[in-house]
């Protein structure tokens, strides 16, 4: 087996736009300009957390990936990767790397965010709520939020509001991002026994559910402009952005089709890049 056969492991995608969030917790939580040093050094730690914990994900759920479509062709599923400890090792190796060079590099209040959004998202989620609860993906949101954290804590170790109000957004960003990408993949987690929102309530009312978290995060997206930590770029970006993601999640409400599903998916993600980037630009400013 090949380093390229690793890659799959590192969730290399989710790892890119959490270590994106704690760099616009870093952005947020700046009082005496930038270190670049430390900025580079969270991009670093960031990543190497955030892939530990995709390849923990990965070896937990090797009996549940091989049953969806989506999932089939992961790494563990396939008898060619050989042991699964090997991932498993690696998860460890990633994690202990990161938290050390957090630890000895910026500060413990990075290493203990960094820590708990990986406890989050490898036991509180993926071994213990995923295949219990419905509301499996409200708790696993955490682990985004502990990023946005971390990047606030190696900026400023003591608590800045600004990181925190931000890490809020986060949190309630997951569940509508994430049960619109459910509603498409519905029957692949019931194949699963995976109690994800739309097996549990079907479809219309896990849209009903996406709309009021989505009406609550445009309200937590507000709140650094009100406390008048960000300008009016990032009011105006936040407000468009907001307003045209809940536009989206009432279309769903009325036809919750696959489709839609699939287009609410795809708006979250630019919703949350364009306030995360606004974020960025207006502290600039």
């Amino acid at each position: 087996m090949g380093f390229k056969s690793y890659l799959p492991l590192l969730k290399l995608r989710i790892s890119c736009l959490i270590t994106f969030s704690a760099i616009v917790g870093a952005v947020a939580g700046t009082t005496n300009g930038m270190s670049w040093d430390n900025m580079g050094l969270l991009i670093i730690v960031t990543m190497l957390a955030s892939a530990s914990a995709g390849t923990f994900n990965h070896y937990f759920d090797k009996d549940i990936d091989c049953l969806m479509g989506r999932t089939k062709k992961r790494p563990l599923t396939s008898p060619e990767f050989g042991s699964p400890e090997k991932a498993l090792y690696l998860a460890i190796f990633l994690m202990v790397t990161s938290l050390g060079i957090s630890y000895f590099t910026l500060n413990l209040m990075v290493t203990i965010h960094l820590f708990i959004g990986a406890f989050v998202y490898v036991i509180l989620y993926t071994v213990w709520l995923k295949r219990r609860s419905w509301a499996n993906i409200i708790i696993g949101g955490l682990a985004g939020s502990f990023a946005v954290m971390a990047g606030g804590a190696s900026a400023s170790p003591e608590l800045c509001f600004a990181p925190v109000v931000l890490a809020v957004f986060m949190f309630f960003w997951t569940p509508s991002h994430f049960w619109a990408f459910a509603i498409v993949h519905k029957e692949e987690y019931r194949k699963a026994s995976v109690p994800m929102l739309p097996v549990v309530v079907g479809d219309k009312k896990a849209a009903l559910y996406i709309l009021v978290n989505t009406v609550l995060l445009f309200i937590s997206s507000l709140i650094p402009s009100y406390l008048g930590y960000l300008g009016g770029f990032y009011l105006t970006v936040a407000l468009v952005t907001g307003l045209y993601f809940i536009f989206k999640n009432i279309q769903l409400l009325i036809n919750p089709t696959r489709e839609l599903a699939w287009a609410n998916f795809k708006v979250s993600m630019f919703y949350l890049a364009a306030v995360f980037s606004a974020v960025i630009f207006d502290m600039s400013l």
